[in-house]
């Protein structure tokens, strides 16, 4: 049974409620990534209860169907998804800015604020992938809330990278940010990392039953600061990534000595996902000095300790 406890009610999920669609829209952004944003009983029954049970296919079945219930960056979703640059207009912008630092630093709040604005839906999405890979909700709380938290981002920059090229990152609605725009907001040696990272893994042809596969992989990870049960953890991913490999080689044409390369190339992009989120945290340092300067969602301020303001706790 999933140890999170519910607020303000459980959202309800049966044996057969995993292929269905859960709202996966934040009405009213709650305070805090909290037990309140994971907890979900019966949710978590199809993959907790019975997780050692599980045969490799319930894995793959499980875990595909919470990716395509929960990602807005599959195949079928970004097919034919126009595309439209977000442009900063100064001259609609201008009126308080008086020099040339603090004009760039208004177009840096700007640019984080239409960033977060897009990126805060898949919080709670991936929240709800979470609460559907198997083990996921055997786990304490705490253990739920770190996993959570600090592989967001990871798991996030995993499914856009099918919309990152060299020049851009695209949006689930379309929106584009530039390489320079992205520069404004990090710097040059970061989003170089972020691109090669995307470009790589979009040179392996991921179907998306194997990116929610290795999404899995990423939010179960036991070295995360502050867990308590990495072993239990540690035996999850283990089945997930058999359940990988397994996929890997059933579904796709090719030599098994070749196919059975991928999977350690996969396992080799974590360690540079976690590095890629860790500097993703610390440049939200400059955030955490200036969030006067801007209006976030004030779940991306939670999920990445941002300040914000009393009213919107």
């Amino acid at each position: 049974m999933c140890s999170i406890a519910s607020s303000p009610s459980d959202l309800g999920c049966t044996a057969s409620a995993v292929t269905s669609t859960p709202s996966t829209t934040i009405t009213t952004p709650p305070s805090s990534v909290h037990a309140s944003h994971i907890k979900d009983e019966d949710n978590c029954n199809v993959a907790s209860s019975s997780s050692s049970e599980l045969t490799v296919y319930d894995i793959i079945l499980c875990v595909s169907q919470a990716h395509q219930t929960n990602c807005t960056y599959t195949e079928d979703q970004i097919r034919d998804l126009p595309r439209q640059t977000i442009s900063f207009n100064m001259q609609q912008n201008e009126m308080s800015v008086h020099n040339i630092n603090e004009s760039m630093d208004f177009q840096k709040a700007w640019l984080w604020q239409q960033y977060a604005i897009r990126v805060t839906p898949d919080v709670q999405r991936v929240v709800e992938f979470a609460k559907r890979v198997p083990a996921f909700c055997d786990l304490s709380q705490d253990d739920q809330l770190i996993l959570v938290k600090l592989g967001f981002f990871e798991i996030w920059l995993t499914h856009i990278s099918c919309l990152i090229n060299d020049q851009t990152i695209t949006f689930d609605d379309g929106t584009c940010l530039t390489r320079q725009q992205l520069e404004i907001l990090y710097d040059n040696e970061f989003v170089t990392m972020l691109l090669d990272f995307a470009n790589t893994l979009n040179s392996y042809n991921l179907s998306d039953t194997e990116i929610g596969l290795f999404s899995a992989m990423v939010l179960l990870d036991s070295e995360r600061s502050g867990l308590s049960e990495q072993k239990q953890i540690s035996r999850a991913r283990e089945r997930v990534s058999e359940a990988l490999n397994f996929q890997i080689l059933n579904s796709r044409a090719g030599s098994t000595q070749v196919l059975q390369q991928l999977l350690p190339a996969l396992e080799n992009r974590i360690p540079e996902l976690r590095t890629l989120g860790l500097k993703h945290f610390s440049h939200l340092d400059w955030l955490r000095v200036n969030w006067r300067k801007t209006s976030l969602p004030p779940l991306f301020a939670e999920i990445f300790d941002i300040p914000k303001y009393d009213d919107e706790m």
